[in-house]
């Protein structure tokens, strides 16, 4: 008998009851993280990214952040009306949007990071049992494999490039976050 049917939907439900389970507990850590600063999770998340490179477009923030273009673009408006981005066009291209982070902006998103608690951060403390069983945290190798064949090699390229980046840059002092650009 083929349970060809049967095995996708079973199969599309577990991923879906659990994704939104981590997802759940990543928004509840993530917002108790930022809630100090007055921001939202998109609008966090527009800073990282604009804090990772310097002139992104909206379309940009939209792929890489995981949102609407028009998501993108309300949560950057509010935080320009804020001070911590401004909003141009190139000579070379007036299509798109671009922001980059004011000094301010920057400022704000480096002491977010230096208010990262990883005590408080329930998914972080979730992985502690399998890294002390392994001597590691878990691998996103199958995950990064599913995202790559749904969004593209370039966002998987960038999400790498991105996070190397950052990686070199983000330093610990006594407990606490700093981010150090090269």
């Amino acid at each position: 008998m083929n349970h060809v049917l049967k095995d996708s939907v079973m199969y599309s439900y577990k991923m879906a009851v659990l994704s939104k389970a981590l997802w759940k507990s990543v928004e509840r850590d993530w917002q108790a993280w930022i809630k100090p600063f007055d921001l939202n999770l998109n609008e966090h998340h527009i800073l990282w990214i604009a804090y990772q490179s310097d002139g992104a477009s909206i379309s940009d923030i939209a792929t890489h952040g995981v949102m609407h273009v028009s998501t993108a673009f309300n949560f950057s408006k509010k935080l320009e009306s804020r001070g911590l981005l401004t909003f141009s066009k190139k000579e070379e291209d007036k299509r798109n949007t671009y922001i980059c982070l004011t000094s301010a902006g920057k400022a704000l998103f480096c002491e977010t990071m230096s208010h990262f608690n990883e005590k408080t951060y329930n998914v972080y403390q979730g992985t502690l049992p399998i890294k002390e069983l392994y001597g590691k945290f878990p691998e996103f190798s199958e995950l990064i494999s599913v995202l790559r064949h749904l969004y593209g090699n370039d966002f998987i390229d960038q999400f790498d490039h991105q996070l190397l980046n950052f990686t070199n840059e983000l330093e610990e002092t006594e407990g606490k976050l700093s981010l150090n650009p090269n």
